[in-house]
């Protein structure tokens, strides 16, 4: 098996038909053998039911369909395609067809010219959202890349193609919080980063929302760095100091100055100033202790319902 095509699916029941249709065309002309391994992530549609059709319908396109007893979301659907997948090489691909199956092409002419790269993610040319989106991004991949070991390519997707040795480096990380961009850099190997162009959804809007967005940044700062809990250490011996030398300062003017000092205001502004610190730090460790705790239950990534495997049907 030279490709194992990894396609997560949310309520894409119009996209996945023609997602197929696209890689029999572009792959027509070209002798290699690959499989489609569609995950079906909790969609309230009717996408497993197409899917299902799909597979009997093309019993000779070796197709495996996944199908989740719940949506478990994108990270948990790639981790179980990559877990699936046999091919020599691995892609991850979108079934809305925003990322062209062609691309998948270039791809692997780029790991079968040289073996000194392990993988090659696609990343934007040219970002399509708004101006306060893009500017969100990049604050992010800005503040992420200061403050972590690891390094985060500006605009690099998901859409990436994996040679099997990365793909077994991928699986052998357990955890249950998975932010895969942080993981794809802190495995290593060598990733050359190809430009392409992101065409428009063939149906449906995307699932991803600002609010979406902010949680994944989160989860990308938790996972990667401990950099926010050394804030809340400085932040505590910041307000210390300043404590100490205010104190200091009142008791000058007091003792020796003999100036009263009018209390209320100053006392109801330090206690809300320090309060409210207080609670963002509390707020900070609160959020590595959620992970640690629910990374303690041990639980699966995803629970499958049922499975269709191709090969099974031959």
């Amino acid at each position: 098996m030279k490709l194992s095509m990894i396609i997560p699916c949310y309520n894409e029941e119009k996209n996945v038909e023609l997602f197929y249709e696209r890689v029999k065309e572009v792959f027509a002309d070209h002798n290699f053998e690959y499989e489609y391994i569609f995950i079906n992530d909790g969609s309230s549609d009717q996408t497993y039911e197409v899917l299902k059709q799909l597979a009997q319908l093309h019993k000779e396109s070796n197709i495996t369909v996944l199908n989740f007893s719940r949506n478990f979301g994108k990270e948990s659907a790639m981790y179980a395609g990559l877990k699936e997948s046999i091919g020599e090489y691995a892609l991850i691909i979108d079934a809305d067809l925003q990322q062209d199956p062609a691309y998948a092409l270039s791809m692997m002419e780029i790991l079968d010219e040289s073996e000194e790269w392990d993988s090659v993610a696609a990343y934007q040319k040219e970002r399509l959202e708004g101006k306060i989106l893009r500017s969100f991004k990049k604050t992010f991949y800005h503040l992420i890349n200061k403050i972590s070991q690891v390094e985060f390519v500006d605009g690099a997707s998901d859409f990436r193609l994996l040679r099997r040795s990365m793909v077994e480096a991928i699986l052998s990380l357990p955890e249950n919080n998975r932010f895969s961009k942080g993981i794809f850099s802190w495995v290593g190997f060598h990733t050359y980063y190809m430009p392409y162009d992101v065409h428009d959804r063939a149906n449906g809007k995307s699932s991803w929302s600002f609010w979406k967005l902010m949680k994944y940044a989160i989860e990308g700062f938790v996972s990667f760095t401990t950099a926010p809990l050394r804030l809340a250490t400085m932040l505590g011996i910041l307000c210390s100091f300043v404590s100490f030398v205010y104190l200091f300062v009142v008791i000058m003017e007091k003792v020796l100055m003999k100036i009263e000092i009018p209390g209320y205001a100053t006392v109801i502004c330090l206690i809300l100033l320090i309060g409210g610190i207080q609670l963002f730090c509390v707020g900070i460790m609160g959020e590595y202790l959620a992970r640690t705790y629910l990374e303690a239950k041990h639980r699966p990534l995803f629970l499958q319902r049922n499975k269709i495997d191709y090969k099974n049907m031959k």
